[in-house]
């Protein structure tokens, strides 16, 4: 009786809602609608949190603004099929803005009430499960995989309750054996290096015959060596902090139908967009919005998937899917799709456990986001979530959202493009008045930008999803139209990482940007022109206008992401504040290790404590105490490169020189052991300012990375290097 109640309600305030949707008013009463609904949404943002009832009436209050758009655009605004040079072009527009109303709805239903964080289980001593930790590898350094192993090996887990297995696809037998005898031996050599780095540090060593199903051939012929009854993998840039397992493994225990836990990937380098764009320090990192807000929310729904690394797995589970899926390229969310739809069960943590490393250049972002697209496309034609058997129906909405988010690229390209039909050519491809135009598009974007800004502002500041998916769109619609072609065409390929990049230029793939940049303003001049010329359609040039200069400031900011800074760091710095000794010529003395990097620190003496001279080029040795109980030295050799003072004394600027596996060790547990650094580094940059100050900021970001971008395409910005580096002539200096 109380469910036939409950849908009698429901079909009620459907029937209202449609009702009040195609209920034809004025325009202006209209706008007076719209204006009210901001109004509404900028007094919920100021004196209400983004939670329960509150986060509810945004929502419906944002949709009702939004559908009344959508019904207006059906009906009103089509130019008709007979004049088909406006209608091809129109409809198009039309099926990309359907795209987005479409797509904003799934993700509002997958955030409607996101997870809060769940209370961590505590792992019975007498069910400890045991453990394989599994790093991947197949051409990264062994500076990097040695870090990354030590890392895992620093856990706070029993010791004989976890194994840490390097699975090396760089030096299969196959890779040794290959006809290119350079490439064999070097193949060779790093199958020996690795096997001694595994033996020194404690971890085991795993390769295989051949580089076959790449990443996930790997972690399966990693499961074939081991027995623990968990399986975690961390990518080889993927350092974990010792509190990972604690914080993971006692939800296993806690719920037998659970095959996945999953955690954020937390950065502690910049992409190209955050460094070139000088936003790393202040500004909440891309992948925030999905870890921090869309994830919570898939887990809401039973629905959150495994990323690859960072996780734990039942190798219970694995067994019904033989493994790792290697179907796509994107084994992880395929792996996933398959577990949730045979009813098993996922969790997210979210809590920053590893830090990783971001792609350096714009060039390896690119190339690894067109296999991310490129996979999900794969995981859409091979495996169809809204009809796969087994799901939920939250789960299939929540699997479209994270499938379909991908073809991003052809409305973001059309919604760039559609304003030159009407500039350059005159096409009517939007059947309405400017005022028309001016009062229902702008209060549909209003209310979008304050409904997304209240409900994740602190994790994604206005504008900038425009902008990543803007610099994405020009090459992973070509990527994905390539896939849905041939969806077989496809390959695994491994992101560069620690990339340096010694003089600031133009990506090799950057030049797309500055020409679209060219004819943009070419459209701008045109738009001039016309109001000069044609002052009885001056309403429709001043709204499509408007659309060109928006779409000028997002390209305008794109030609900063693709001018990459110089970044000669291999290595990126963080704060440790970690008390130690420096040993000098077998003198200690009391310091504090102010912050370092997997390539050296910063070392502070205590206030009452006196060093000797000190040369650039001495030796030294760092002692401290590790947090991890399982390692058997203490001091780490360091190399002083320079020394500088302060407002608080001196400060030393050392390298790491260590000469044996344990010292990685060492410098793992200082770096990458203390989860709370990343968390409160995290929530420093998540301060949301608002959509008005957002787009202000936004702007003016634009205005500056223009300029920098056009210096850097005619290659100013190395004559204002080199006039600084040059020396002022003798009659300067006398003066």
């Amino acid at each position: 009786m109380r469910r036939a109640w409950a849908a009698g309600l429901w079909a009620i305030a459907s029937l209202v809602v449609v009702f009040l949707i195609t209920l034809p008013i004025s325009l202006q009463a209209h706008l007076i609608a719209g204006c009210i609904v901001v109004l509404v949404m900028i007094l919920l943002k100021t004196f209400a949190p983004p939670v329960g009832i509150f986060r509810m009436i945004a929502l419906a209050l944002g949709t009702a603004i939004v559908l009344r758009y959508v019904y207006w655009r059906t009906t009103s605004t089509l130019p008709p099929i007979s004049e088909i040079e406006n209608f091809i072009p129109g409809f198009m527009l039309y099926i990309a803005e359907m795209y987005s109303v479409f797509m904003l709805f799934l993700s509002l239903f997958v955030v409607s009430s996101p997870m809060p964080r769940r209370p961590t289980p505590p792992i019975p001593a007498d069910q400890t499960p045991t453990v394989d930790v599994f790093v991947p590898t197949y051409n990264e350094s062994e500076d990097l995989l040695a870090s990354t192993v030590s890392a895992a090996l620093g856990m706070d887990y029993p010791a004989d309750k976890f194994t840490v297995w390097l699975l090396d696809d760089g030096g299969t037998d196959q890779k040794c054996q290959q006809d290119d005898p350079t490439a064999a031996e070097e193949a060779r050599q790093r199958r020996a290096d690795l096997e001694k780095l595994c033996e020194g540090l404690g971890a085991r060593y795993l390769t295989r015959a051949r580089n076959e199903h790449a990443k996930a051939g790997n972690l399966n012929n990693g499961l074939e060596h081991s027995t623990g009854d968990l399986v975690v993998v961390f990518d080889a840039d993927h350092a974990p902090t010792r509190d990972f397992l604690k914080e993971t493994v006692g939800f296993f225990v806690q719920e037998e139908d659970l095959f996945l836990v999953q955690t954020p990937h937390f950065f502690i380098s910049p992409d190209p967009l955050e460094r070139n764009l000088d936003t790393f320090e202040n500004m909440p990192s891309e992948n925030e919005m999905f870890y921090g807000i869309i994830q919570r929310g898939l887990d809401k729904w039973d629905s959150a998937f495994f990323c690859g690394s960072a996780a734990v797995l039942s190798r219970r589970a694995l067994k019904e899917t033989n493994g790792f899926s290697g179907v796509t390229i994107t084994e992880d969310a395929e792996t996933a799709l398959e577990l949730h739809s045979r009813g098993w069960h996922s969790i997210y943590v979210d809590k920053p456990m590893i830090a990783g490393l971001q792609p350096d250049s714009f060039a390896s972002f690119i190339g690894q986001r067109s296999r991310w697209a490129q996979g999900m496309m794969q995981i859409l034609r091979f495996h169809m979530p809204p009809l796969k058997r087994g799901l939920s129906m939250p789960q299939r909405l929540s699997y479209c959202s994270s499938t379909l988010f991908w073809l991003f690229s052809y409305p973001r390209l059309m919604f760039l493009i559609s304003p030159l039909f009407y500039l350059f050519f005159s096409l009517q491809i939007f059947t309405a008045s400017g005022a028309e135009f001016l009062a229902y598009t702008t209060t549909y974007m209003l209310v979008n930008l304050l409904m997304q800004n209240y409900l994740y502002g602190r994790y994604r500041w206005p504008w900038i999803s425009e902008l990543y998916e803007y610099i994405q769109a020009v090459y992973l619609l070509p990527a994905l139209i390539s896939v849905i072609l041939n969806p077989s065409s496809p390959t695994f390929k491994v992101t560069a990482k620690g990339e340096t990049l010694d003089e600031g230029h133009v990506s090799q793939i950057g030049r797309p940007f500055f020409i679209i940049f060219a004819v943009l303003i070419v459209a701008f001049l045109v738009t001039i022109y016309r109001l000069l010329t044609e002052p009885f359609n001056a309403d429709v040039l001043i709204v499509v206008g408007a659309w060109n200069v928006l779409n000028i400031v997002i390209a305008g900011c794109a030609l900063g992401v693709v001018s990459e800074r110089r970044n000669r760091r291999r290595t990126h710095r963080v704060e440790l504040m970690r008390r130690g000794e420096l040993l000098i010529d077998g003198e200690s003395y009391a310091v504090s290790i102010d912050d370092g990097s997997l390539g050296g620190a910063r070392i502070r003496p205590n206030s009452n404590v006196k060093l000797p001279e000190i040369e650039r080029g001495a030796t030294a040795l760092l002692r401290f105490t590790p947090l991890a109980n399982n390692i058997a030295i203490n001091t780490v050799p360091m190399v002083i490169r320079n020394v500088e003072y302060d407002d608080e004394g001196i400060l030393l600027g050392c390298q790491f020189a260590p000469d044996q596996p344990l010292h990685h060790r060492l410098i793992s547990d200082l770096i990458f052991a203390n989860s709370d650094e990343w968390e409160k580094f995290q929530q420093s940059r998540r301060k949301n300012p608002g959509v008005l100050i957002g787009t202000i900021r936004f702007i003016r970001m634009s205005i500056f990375h223009t300029g920098r971008g056009l210096s850097y395409l005619v290659h100013l910005h190395k004559l204002w290097r080199e006039r600084r580096r040059r020396p002022a002539p003798a009659a300067a200096k006398r003066g």
